[in-house]
């Protein structure tokens, strides 16, 4: 994507837009119809929320100057397209069927509506964006396997932190360096039994202008651990343990911290996922190491160090401000900023925040119920554990204390989800 900007610079000149539609007008669908209108070579054609008003509202906070077209059929929307139009909606369905579109992105948040929308890109052929981590980390590997099959582009987001970090990884793996680990900082404390309606966690949303909910996904640590999670099946780096480390640093004691336990680290074995809360946030890292004496002496010179181990910082991510670089990287070069392979490599489980009670339905991540951890992949299997993604919504067949690991036997899933269904076939499928 080294040319991207001239390329979308020669489309513009063309008169050949990339058309892309937005899922989902939250705080980040909002930003990402904004940062388009900035764009040359692209436009946002659609824009869907489950409720039009909120649809309508992203274009207007994007300062959109073309007319704003409300409906929900495909018919006068392909045609307010064509005449230049705007369109708000309510239906998803409708946002993939429309044939100028090229790239749809999708900021729902919802792991199942996440398998909706992207099971349509494949029937439909379009790129699909994928915002929604939590959706990626419970089907990601059979929702990219069926984008691959149908010729289209599965992609996790530029700008979030998995894609970040990802992008600091395939540099340092493309320069042939051994990877020692990858993280993100976090710049909130970490409170495992964190809830929305604790007092000061909604005046801090409410400071932010956020969804309690949102914040607390943060708090409890389930953010951290789902971003990673889907770092881990991007690349096959591991957890050195459930959870993940999570030690207080900064940015200049990174490269120490992150080494192995003989070299005055935490660290057991190299090639891990992580994170650090300290000055490190919003960057990203990778550390990486080399056993060629001649690259020892130029990063030495280069002041990266003494080594063994060298630090790799991006000092920043933009989340949703960066993601139409994503969905212009697969329309001109059929290429995601990240993908998970075809098999999970780490899963998150779903862990009870407080004690539960038999027949309880368990709600949303970030909410009272339970929070996500980490886990290899294989040992969360032989455990039975509940992936946290399809958590919401399962009624307890038993009580659970605070801090158990929930299981699959543990819970009555809903079997019309669709999310289940694909989670289903990928445990057949792609072992």
């Amino acid at each position: 994507m080294y040319e991207i900007d001239t390329k979308l610079l020669k489309l513009e000149a063309e008169g050949k837009p990339i058309h892309v539609a937005l899922i989902g007008a939250g705080q980040m669908g909002k930003d990402i119809v904004s940062q388009i209108s900035e764009m040359k070579g692209m436009i946002c054609d659609i824009v869907v929320d489950i409720n039009a008003d909120i649809a309508v509202d992203a274009y207007k906070q994007a300062k959109t100057k073309e007319e704003i077209v409300v409906t929900d059929s495909l018919e006068e929307a392909e045609a307010a397209i064509e005449a230049g139009k705007r369109v708000a909606t309510t239906n998803y369905k409708l946002a993939v069927a429309a044939k100028p579109i090229q790239s749809v992105i999708d900021a729902t948040g919802s792991p199942e509506m996440g398998a909706r929308v992207t099971t349509e890109c494949i029937f439909y052929k379009k790129h699909i964006v994928m915002m929604n981590v939590e959706c990626d980390i419970t089907v990601g590997p059979i929702l990219r396997k069926m984008c691959e099959q149908a010729g289209i582009v599965y992609s996790l987001t530029a700008g979030d932190e998995p894609g970040s970090i990802i992008e600091v990884y395939r540099f340092a793996k493309a320069l042939g360096f051994e990877v020692v680990a990858a993280g993100k900082g976090k710049n909130n404390p970490l409170d495992l039994y964190a809830n929305p309606g604790q007092e000061e966690w909604m005046a801090k949303a409410a400071a932010r202008d956020m969804n309690p909910r949102m914040l607390v996904e943060f708090v409890d640590g389930s953010k951290t651990m789902i971003e990673m999670c889907a770092v881990s099946n991007a690349t096959g780096l591991k957890v050195d343990v459930r959870g993940m480390h999570g030690p207080s640093c900064n940015v200049k004691d990174l490269a120490k911290v992150f080494s192995l336990k003989k070299q005055g680290g935490i660290l057991e074995t190299t090639g891990v996922v992580d994170y650090g809360i300290g000055d490190i946030n919003p960057g990203v890292f990778v550390i990486v190491t080399t056993d060629n004496k001649r690259i020892i002496d130029g990063l030495v010179q280069r002041d990266m160090g003494e080594g063994p181990n060298y630090l790799l910082y991006r000092p920043y991510h933009l989340c949703s401000i960066e993601t139409p670089i994503t969905a212009a990287q697969a329309v001109l070069y059929g290429e995601s900023t990240a993908h998970p392979m075809d098999h999970l490599t780490s899963e998150c489980i779903t862990v009870a925040k407080k004690d539960l009670k038999a027949g309880e339905t368990l709600d949303a991540i970030g909410e009272y119920c339970y929070r996500a951890s980490i886990e290899h992949a294989y040992i969360a299997k032989e455990g039975n554990m509940l992936p946290v993604g399809l958590a919401k919504g399962a009624v307890l067949k038993m009580d659970v204390p605070v801090d158990t690991v929930i299981t699959y036997d543990m819970v009555e899933l809903d079997n019309s989800s669709v999310l289940l269904q694909l989670r289903r076939m990928q445990d057949q499928l792609l072992r």
